[in-house]
């Protein structure tokens, strides 16, 4: 193993992890795995009626670095607004991290932040199917006719 992988910041995460737990009744989860390496994480996110992250917290279990990643990523978007997280990306996350990673394990680093996304994206999915139909000014549904 190469020792810049396991510096201080990325060790101190992992031997003492922010947020590592579950939260009483979150507004959303997900979990996911990495297969080929077996790296497990789960997030959890309490949002405020804003839509203002208040807590994060994960659990899992995999390397040192999908697990200070996870660390990292928790202690990052609390007090984020679900806006301002839609515009981060990989390459943000992979500078939270502030060491280089081989593009293996690059997916080790990244885990956390697929979570978060593919938790975003399911939300988003999930709101825009409770939003109701398309009416007209009679507030009665819209129905397509033909004829």
């Amino acid at each position: 193993m190469n020792e810049e992988l396991y510096d201080d910041y990325i060790l101190d995460h992992y031997e003492c992890p922010y947020h590592k737990g579950h939260i009483e009744c979150p507004t959303c989860a997900h979990s996911e795995k990495n297969p080929l390496c077996g790296d497990q994480i789960r997030m959890e996110l309490k949002l405020d009626d804003s839509g203002t992250v208040q807590e994060a917290f994960f659990n899992g279990k995999g390397c040192a670095i999908s697990q200070a990643a996870a660390s990292i990523l928790c202690q990052h978007v609390e007090g984020k607004t679900l806006i301002e997280l839609q515009s981060f990306q990989a390459p943000d996350m992979l500078r939270l991290l502030k060491v280089p990673l081989t593009a293996t394990r690059q997916r080790c680093g990244l885990l956390g932040f697929k979570v978060l996304k593919t938790m975003m994206y399911a939300r988003d999915h999930a709101t825009a199917a409770q939003t109701p139909s398309p009416s007209d000014e009679s507030n009665q549904p819209v129905v397509a006719t033909s004829g």
